[in-house]
């Protein structure tokens, strides 16, 4: 029988408050597992730092604020990331689900939620994509071509 997956409730907690600050410099958080214990991995600001902390052979979380709008509007919306790397093995990638249900206790406040399982599919524009996608209307600048 699998023994089961636990949290750092107080390190996630906190760094997913200061990623949602404005306040706060972080703009991101990753989460890591350590043996059975989901924790607090790093923080930081940066979509390439953010990038650089997903590895091919391990599962992670991530939540990251994401600037959106145009010259009228601005306003942060949140990104949270599952990644299972592509080396990871079946068993692992199976365990996941429940996993990431033990961590939403946490962090539970985003407008979009991704899986990313490559390098390749951790993009800027396509996670602002999805957050247009699911902000509804999309304005613009109300200038139209002619």
């Amino acid at each position: 029988m699998a023994l089961p997956t636990s949290l750092d409730k107080d390190a996630i907690r906190e760094a997913y408050e200061e990623v949602r600050s404005n306040l706060s410099d972080h703009e991101w958080a990753v989460f890591k597992f350590d043996g059975l214990k989901i924790v607090c991995s790093a923080k930081g600001q940066g979509f390439e730092e953010f990038c650089g902390e997903f590895h091919d052979d391990e599962r992670a979380f991530g939540y990251i604020r994401i600037q959106m709008g145009d010259e009228m509007s601005k306003r942060s919306k949140f990104l949270f990331l599952t990644w299972i790397g592509p080396e990871v093995g079946v068993m692992q990638r199976a365990k996941m689900s429940t996993d990431k249900s033990i961590i939403k206790d946490v962090i539970n406040n985003f407008a979009v939620e991704l899986q990313v399982e490559t390098s390749v599919d951790l993009d800027l524009e396509m996670f602002k994509a999805h957050l247009n996608k699911a902000g509804g209307a999309n304005y613009g600048t109300g200038v139209r071509e002619l």
